[in-house]
C-alpha cells in the first residue's frame, strides 16, 4: 500500500525528540555559513552564488539523467543575475528553462507557491512541449491517458513497478490541499517543511515529468525562507546526486511505509548537513579562483584561455587534453595547441606525468 492510499493521508508525522538534535545542528552550522558569507566582500559573495547556483542546476538534472552544458547553465545564470562573467556562452532553451525555474524559486522565495507558478515551472522545464522524444502534457496536471502513473526501473518487459502514483482524477483536490499548508503561516520550523514539502509533492507526482526537480526547487524554495535570503550558498541538489542510490531507497520506503515518516525527515537532516560540507569545498574553490586573478591580473588571456582556465579552477573532469580544448573552445588544433603552449611558457600550465596515448595538461601549482 502506497502512503496516499491510507485512511490517515496526508497525516504526516515523526519522532520530534528523534529530530531535535539533528535539526538544532543542521539550524546552527546554517546560521554560521551565512554569517561567514555575510562577512565576505561583494564579488566573492556573488562569484559564492554563481558556483552554488551552476551545481543546483546541473546536479538536479544529473538526478534524472539529463547533463546539461556548465558554461550554458553559468552563462545563463550570470545573464539573469546581471554578473559579469566576460564572454557568455549561448544557452539552449531548456538550460535556460532549467534555470528560470531555479531562480524563480529562491529569488522570489517569499511570493506563494499557487498552481500557476507550478505550471509556469514546468512549462519552463519542457518548452518543446516533450521528455525526449515523448510528447506529454506541458503547463498542467498529467492526465493519465496512457495509464496510471508509476515509478519504474529494468528493461521492458521486465520492468519493477516502485511507486504508483495517485489518480489523476484526484490531483485538483490533492494539490489544492498542498498548496494551501505549504502557503499558510509557518507552525512548523522552515527546514523541516522543506523536508515534508519535498515528499509530500514527489508522492503525489502531478505531472507527467519533472517532478522530481520541482520537488528540489520546492525544497530550496522553502530553505530559502528558512533563512530568508535569495542568496544560496550550498546545493542540497548536488548533495542528493552524490547520494542518489540512498535518496530513491529512502523516497521507495517512505512511499511504500506509514505516514511516520520520522526516517525520511532524519535523512533530509542528514543530507543537508552533508550539503554545507559541499557548501566549504565551493568556497575554496571561490578564494582559490580569486587569488589565481588576482596573482595573474597584469597578463593577458585571450577568451578561450580564459575559458578553460576556469574550468580548471571549477573542477575540471579528466584530463585536459590538446583535442579536448579544441573542442570546449570551438577551435582548430592547431590552435588549441598554441594556446596550451603559450600558457606552459608562462608558467600557468603544466604538463601531466606521462601516463596515456594522449599529454594532459594541469594548473601548475604556486
Amino acid at each position: 500500500m502506497c502512503i496516499h492510499e491510507r485512511d490517515d493521508w496526508p497525516r504526516f508525522h515523526w519522532d520530534q525528540n528523534g529530530l531535535a538534535n539533528p535539526l538544532a545542528a543542521v539550524r546552527y552550522r546554517q546560521g554560521r555559513l551565512i554569517g561567514r558569507m555575510d562577512g565576505l566582500g561583494f564579488q566573492l559573495r556573488e562569484a559564492a552564488v554563481l558556483s552554488t547556483l551552476t551545481q543546483d542546476v546541473l546536479k538536479s538534472s544529473e538526478i534524472e539523467g539529463e547533463i546539461l552544458e556548465i558554461d550554458q547553465v553559468r552563462s545563463s545564470l550570470a545573464r539573469r543575475l546581471g554578473l559579469d562573467i566576460g564572454a557568455l556562452t549561448p544557452a539552449d532553451r531548456n538550460v535556460d528553462g532549467v534555470v528560470e525555474m531555479m531562480l524563480d524559486a529562491t529569488q522570489k522565495y517569499q511570493d506563494p507557491l499557487t498552481e500557476e507558478r507550478l505550471f509556469g515551472w514546468h512549462a519552463a522545464l519542457f518548452p518543446t512541449g516533450r521528455s525526449f522524444m515523448q510528447k506529454i502534457r506541458v503547463g498542467d496536471w498529467r492526465d493519465d491517458g496512457s495509464g496510471p502513473m508509476q515509478v519504474v526501473s529494468g528493461p521492458i518487459g521486465k520492468e519493477q513497478v516502485h511507486y504508483q502514483a495517485p489518480a489523476a482524477g484526484q490531483l485538483p483536490a490533492e494539490m489544492s490541499q498542498f498548496l494551501s499548508w505549504f502557503n499558510a503561516p509557518a507552525s512548523l520550523d522552515p527546514v523541516l517543511k522543506a523536508a515534508q514539502a519535498h515528499l509530500w509533492f514527489v508522492t503525489i507526482h502531478p505531472f507527467d515529468d519533472g517532478n522530481g526537480r520541482i520537488a528540489r526547487a520546492i525544497a530550496d524554495l522553502a530553505l530559502a525562507r528558512s533563512e530568508q535570503s535569495p542568496k544560496r550558498f550550498y546545493s542540497m541538489s548536488a548533495q542528493i546526486r552524490l547520494e542518489r542510490s540512498d535518496y530513491y531507497q529512502i523516497l521507495e520506503q517512505a512511499q511504500k511505509g506509514t505516514l511516520d515518516v520520522t526516517a525520511w525527515m532524519q535523512w533530509f537532516l542528514g543530507c543537508l548537513d552533508r550539503a554545507f560540507d559541499g557548501a566549504e569545498a565551493t568556497l575554496s574553490g571561490v578564494f582559490r579562483k580569486a587569488r589565481f586573478w588576482e596573482s595573474h591580473s597584469g597578463e593577458s588571456f585571450n577568451d578561450r584561455q580564459q575559458k578553460i582556465v576556469n574550468r580548471l579552477l571549477d573542477g575540471f573532469e579528466g584530463k585536459l587534453t590538446s583535442s579536448k580544448w579544441a573542442k570546449i573552445t570551438k577551435c582548430s588544433q592547431d590552435t588549441a595547441s598554441r594556446d596550451i603552449n603559450d600558457l606552459v611558457k608562462r608558467g600557468v600550465l603544466a604538463k601531466d606525468a606521462a601516463g596515456g596515448r594522449s599529454t594532459s595538461y594541469s594548473l601548475a601549482e604556486g
